[in-house]
């Protein structure tokens, strides 16, 4: 079995999901043609990953390394983005057969009333094998906990986008029968329910409100992902030439004039900005790929659904990618990217050790399921996410070492670029290391072990029986 496991990882992403999405694509009734070509589409879609975040780690490992020195700063866990992750997830023994057993747990729990929903945001899955992945490593490479956990947040995700389904559906225009089956998204409704419900108990401050659309017109130019990265990527290398420019005369003396050291400096800054522009604008771009290869297996698995569930009532759960343009969403995550940084460096004296960078194009999937409890309110929304992101950081510092060790390992058995990670730094993202679901299993698996597993599998139950419960009364109802 590890011979076998061992060969899939050694394949890489970009090798092995065609074959498994070929494969899928043709267990649903899809053409061979077509199949191969959307499995194609999602290994074009990993090979441009790693090209991207090459791009980082290249690039801005210096800088940061400087950064670091010169404001004494603890900032050694380095974003390598949900791309990364995301190869580093499928690329392990747990992510390799991920995506055929949680479809096969999928149609279990649906056959037996126990969920509604159907989950064909395939590309998305990359969670549950994060996850996973990070647990068998902290296990000693055990696949028992690597898959145990893996199983356990697909389950409680499913129960969740049953739960908050119609509350989605009545916030969002033209999303009729669709709930988000994404544990990213998810996380942040406990956020969203507790945070609101405490800012509601405030006089008057439910009519604090601004109005997004407005606000999204006057950030114009700079509202663009392109822009935003650039000007990122700029302060960055100023921050990283810091000690030269306080310095300046003992920094000329190694060049030929004054001439010539501002125009180093100023290639420099230019340069990382100009390539942080170009990770946050090709990250979306390559995401395209992904899409354009999961369309249509999630179409055909649609009709599949409707057809031989016909009269009942089902959910396809689809990706948050399809409501990430509301007008809220965008104008509080340009507010909380500025913020984010802000924070992360101010809060490395109390324990963070993560700077986003690359992180910072997902987030516009933090308010996806915040929205409809603060009903696009954008004061509460962006309280909700602050709050959020910034437990967040010590989520993704503490999870570093296993995610360190898992993306270590898959570069050594793939040299997928995706995976390496830059010398004297650790291995972060946002997404999905800084989310609450993660976050719980993790410390369950780390910190409490057996009973981690014991008290897992009782809230796991306890949600399945509760759905089960909830659907099997309203289906009489309904009579």
């Amino acid at each position: 079995m590890e011979q076998v496991f061992s060969y899939i990882i050694s394949l890489g992403a970009s090798v092995m999901m065609p074959i498994l999405f070929t494969i899928i694509g043709l267990c649903i009734g899809m053409k061979f043609g077509k199949s191969l070509k959307s499995g194609l589409y999602v290994g074009v879609g990993f090979v441009g990953l790693g090209i991207v975040t090459a791009l980082l780690t290249t690039n801005f490992n210096t800088p940061l390394d400087a950064i670091s020195k010169i404001f004494e700063l603890d900032l050694k866990v380095f974003d390598m983005g949900w791309p990364a992750a995301a190869a580093v997830a499928y690329n392990t023994a747990v992510g390799a057969l991920i995506i055929p057993i949680c479809l096969g747990i999928n149609f279990l729990l649906l056959i037996t009333k126990c969920t509604r929903t159907v989950n064909i945001d395939l590309w998305n899955y990359w969670h549950f094998a994060f996850i996973g992945a990070v647990a068998y490593f902290v296990m000693d490479q055990s696949l028992l906990w690597g898959y145990f956990t893996a199983i356990a947040c697909y389950i409680v995700t499913l129960v969740m986008a049953d739960l908050t389904a119609e509350r989605f559906q009545g916030y969002y225009d033209n999303m009729e029968g669709i709930s988000i089956p994404q544990p990213f998204c998810q996380s942040f409704t406990a956020f969203a329910i507790v945070i609101n419900w405490l800012l509601d108990k405030i006089p008057g401050f439910s009519k604090l409100d601004i109005d997004a659309e407005g606000m999204k017109q006057k950030f114009g130019v700079l509202g663009e992902p392109l822009v935003l990265g650039v000007i990122v990527g700029a302060l960055i290398g100023l921050a990283a030439h810091f000690d030269h420019l306080t310095n300046f005369a003992a920094y000329t003396a190694g060049f030929g004039s004054t001439a010539d050291a501002v125009m180093s400096i100023v290639k420099s800054v230019l340069f990382l900005g100009v390539t942080m522009g170009a990770v946050m604008e090709l990250i979306p771009r390559i995401t395209r790929l992904f899409i354009d290869g999961l369309m249509p297996i999630s179409e055909k698995t649609q009709e599949v659904v409707k057809r031989k569930f016909k009269g009942k009532k089902v959910y396809i759960g689809m990706s948050p990618a399809l409501v990430i343009g509301h007008p809220t969403t965008l104008v509080v995550s340009l507010l909380l990217i500025p913020v984010t940084l802000i924070l992360a460096i101010a809060l490395s004296k109390t324990g963070n050790q993560f700077l986003p960078l690359a992180s910072l194009a997902g987030m516009f999937y933090v308010f996806v399921m915040v929205l409809p409890y603060t009903k696009g309110n954008v004061v509460k929304t962006f309280i909700v996410g602050l709050v959020a992101v910034t437990i967040g950081l010590y989520f993704v510092t503490d999870m570093a070492p296993a995610f360190t060790n898992a993306a270590n390992t898959v570069f050594e058995a793939t040299q997928d670029k995706a995976a390496k990670i830059p010398e004297g730094f650790q291995a972060g993202a946002l997404d999905f290391a800084s989310s609450l679901f993660g976050y719980v299993i993790y410390a369950c698996v780390k910190y409490l072990q057996w009973i981690g597993m014991g008290v897992l599998t009782l809230i796991t139950i306890g949600m399945v029986v509760w759905n089960r419960m909830r659907i099997v009364k309203e289906e009489k109802i309904n009579k």
